[in-house]
């Protein structure tokens, strides 16, 4: 028993106390999901804090690993994005709408992504109400499925200067309208929760104003 104790002890001092942050980038097959994710730390064991887990949540993760882009219709990272970043994964969800399921592996999505996150990005685009849904079944699921009870929501959309530009066959008072439910949907069911406005083809900063915000929880 005590050759066994003393086993058990020496593991126990090897496997490093913080393994870094579980992120949950939900959305993250387009431009902002991409440039975070890449900047975010790479886990490894060997380092002092782990570094990052990062997943994406997607409506496709076959068609957003492909070698090449098959479709406009859905994200892609491509396979050689996630080679070059072990510390991403892709996960099938339903976006909210059980109506429009597009992916092949989407069941159990909210166990696999959200238990263990410490991270919340809201990054999906488009204006439809699409994007409503899938902020209320994000975090609808987050409330029942999240250990951390101080995981972080981050919600991110353009300036309101920027909207013009952004989703153009759409009413502009619909964008407005839609970003502020998602926020409000956020604010009000959150205890940790933050609100970003980024500005167009200013990625780096964005990153890093996204990154600020996830770095205050080391």
């Amino acid at each position: 028993r005590c050759i066994l104790f003393l086993l058990l002890s020496s593991v126990v001092q090897v496997v490093p106390a913080a393994y870094g942050l579980n992120i949950v980038l939900a959305g993250g097959t387009g431009s902002v999901g991409r440039a975070l994710a890449s900047r975010l730390s790479p886990f490894d064991y060997s380092s002092a804090d782990g570094g990052d887990r990062v997943t994406i949540l997607c409506r496709n993760a076959f068609l957003a690993a492909a070698p090449i882009r098959a479709s406009s219709q859905f994200g892609w990272l491509g396979k050689s994005f996630l080679d070059e970043n072990p510390h991403v994964s892709l996960r099938d969800w339903d976006g909210g709408d059980l109506l429009d399921i597009v992916g092949q592996d989407w069941v159990g999505w909210q166990q696999d992504a959200l238990s263990q996150a410490d991270v919340i990005v809201h990054v999906y685009g488009g204006y439809t109400e699409q994007k409503v849904m899938a902020c209320e079944r994000l975090v609808r699921e987050s409330i029942v499925t999240v250990k951390n009870s101080k995981a972080l929501h981050i919600t991110v959309a353009p300036v309101e200067q920027d909207l013009a530009f952004v989703s153009p066959n759409c009413a502009m008072s619909l964008k407005k309208k839609r970003i502020q439910q998602c926020e409000e949907m956020v604010l009000s069911n959150c205890q940790f929760a933050k609100c970003l406005k980024i500005e167009a083809n200013r990625m780096e900063q964005n990153c890093n104003d996204i990154l600020k915000v996830i770095d205050e929880l080391r």
